[in-house]
């Protein structure tokens, strides 16, 4: 599983005066001391005073800030580099680190006839844009180990089943495996993916049956182990790990994201486990005790 896991981060632009700057001071405020943060440019001259006042603005002192030249940071002290530039060359930075690219015009904007109001203003949108991508980036370091999944399950809701059917069997290649009057369902192979579409009726859907996003990871065991990484990862448990013998046979385990929204982590039934379904029919509890 590809994983962003770095100590250091070093934001590049051209001139290492405004954005790699505000860069810098922002990745300090929201790192602390976790992750060691540096900027430089290839032609470094000096800290745009408008990125200074912009960042005053929301508590963050670029000061006793100065522009660095590329050459003088040091490889090996680097895990992830990340350039901002957009109309100008990105500046060369000889590293085995991985690069990410955020290309954000220059906020001085040079070329234009601005009042300073109004090239702050610029200044003040590139600085939230920059927060906004420093805090993913956040929540993207050290994410804890999750499932492997084989197939991935989602579902939208489309005013015109008829025409929608037609359409996605167009865009996927492939016929619908099944379909009602208010749902019709594919399933792709080579894309592994299961897809549902469901018309815009007005009507209730019910989330835990077809209006979800899945995740399909194999075996029992997975599932299982599926509960045990998401409660050690904190992430909310809407049910736990069951086998469930209603409708389609499944293992299966009911997460909730950040936004509310129902993932289902499953597993089809080997023939074995299909012959061990109880008459009654009520789920098994599979999960961590």
């Amino acid at each position: 599983m590809p994983r962003l896991d770095f100590d250091s981060v070093l934001f590049l632009c051209v001139a290492n005066s405004a954005r790699s700057q505000m860069a810098e001071g922002l990745a300090r405020e929201v790192f602390g001391d976790a992750v060691r943060v540096q900027s430089a440019g290839s032609s470094p001259s000096t800290v745009n005073p408008f990125a200074v006042a912009a960042m005053a603005e929301v508590g963050v002192d670029l000061t006793t800030h100065t522009s660095k030249s590329a050459q003088t940071i040091d490889p090996e002290g680097v895990d992830l580099v990340i350039t901002l530039c957009a109309e100008e060359v990105c500046p060369v930075f000889l590293s085995t680190a991985p690069r990410m690219h955020w290309p954000l015009q220059d906020p001085d904007r040079k070329g234009e006839d601005l009042t300073d109001e109004e090239r702050l203003h610029h200044f003040r949108v590139t600085r939230d844009q920059i927060r906004g991508r420093l805090d993913v980036l956040m929540a993207l370091r050290d994410v804890p180990d999750g499932p492997d999944p084989l197939e991935f399950h989602a579902s939208i809701r489309v005013p015109d089943l008829p025409a929608a059917a037609r359409f996605y069997t167009w865009l996927l290649g492939v016929t619908p495996k099944a379909w009602t009057h208010r749902f019709v369902t594919f399933v792709s192979e080579p894309l592994r993916t299961n897809f549902v579409i469901l018309v815009d009726d007005g009507k209730e859907l019910h989330q835990d049956t077809l209006y979800h996003l899945g995740v399909d990871v194999g075996t029992k065991a997975a599932v299982v182990s599926a509960h045990e990484r998401a409660d050690a990862a904190g992430w909310p448990i809407h049910k736990p790990a069951r086998t469930t013998w209603r409708g389609t046979p499944l293992h299966e385990l009911w997460l909730k994201d950040p936004g509310g929204n129902l993932i289902e982590i499953y597993a089809r039934l080997t023939e074995e486990e299909l012959a061990e379904m109880p008459e009654d029919k009520e789920p098994w509890l599979i999960g961590p005790a």
